[in-house]
């Protein structure tokens, strides 16, 4: 009854763009420091790899509270989180380097956390465009092996977001320690549907 008429889909949604209108704000204010396109570059890489702890935290929440609702909103963060890692790119591209595609190139070559950080995007680039029903149905079964492919983008990003970092690392560290949380916790997971379903198959011939 309360489902009926309380309706969180898009109320989170409409949340999901406030960071993004806070960074416009900022913009027009003139409070992103004394190099913008920089804060607007880290503040957007910021919010996609928090959008994609969002989204990895989805199956845990659904195995905890056993709510079947939680698909939609794990593609929602998803496509949320290849949104915002697309505007980091944008600003990267136009703004950082204004189409410079050798210093750009040149920049991928010499920096290897980059590296880490154009891995992390294929893959959600890869799992944004398969997102749709359509694409679902044509994948079959290997849909959800592809998308398994989010814990490699995951742990590609926390590479990239360490090795670019200099000095304090507090935040970085809390990221690293909830990610591990969450592949600890589908590892359990994943042991224990394994161990029942062994118990499961009979050992012996039945006469």
């Amino acid at each position: 009854m309360l489902s009926r008429i309380f309706k969180p889909y898009p109320i989170i949604f409409i949340g999901c763009l406030l960071p993004l209108l806070a960074i416009i704000i900022d913009m027009f204010s003139d409070n992103l420091g004394a190099d913008p396109i920089q804060a607007l570059h880290i503040r957007l890489g910021d919010w996609s790899l928090r959008f994609l702890w969002l989204t990895l935290f989805i199956t845990p929440l659904q195995t905890l509270t056993k709510w079947r609702g939680m698909p939609q909103y794990r593609k929602m963060l998803g496509l949320y989180t290849f949104f915002y890692a697309s505007l980091h790119i944008i600003v990267y591209v136009c703004l950082d380097h204004g189409f410079a595609w050798d210093a750009i190139v040149n920049d991928i070559l010499q920096s290897a956390y980059i590296w880490f950080g154009v891995i992390t995007y294929l893959i959600i680039f890869a799992l944004a465009i398969t997102t749709p029903k359509f694409m679902v149905r044509q994948l079959g079964k290997n849909w959800k092996r592809l998308h398994r492919i989010i814990y490699i983008a995951s742990i590609a990003v926390i590479i990239h977001y360490f090795w670019q970092l200099k000095g304090i690392m507090v935040e970085p560290s809390i990221y690293l320690v909830i990610l591990v949380t969450m592949l600890t916790f589908r590892l359990v997971v994943w042991f224990n549907n394994h161990k029942f379903t062994k118990k499961m198959i009979p050992t012996k011939r039945i006469k």
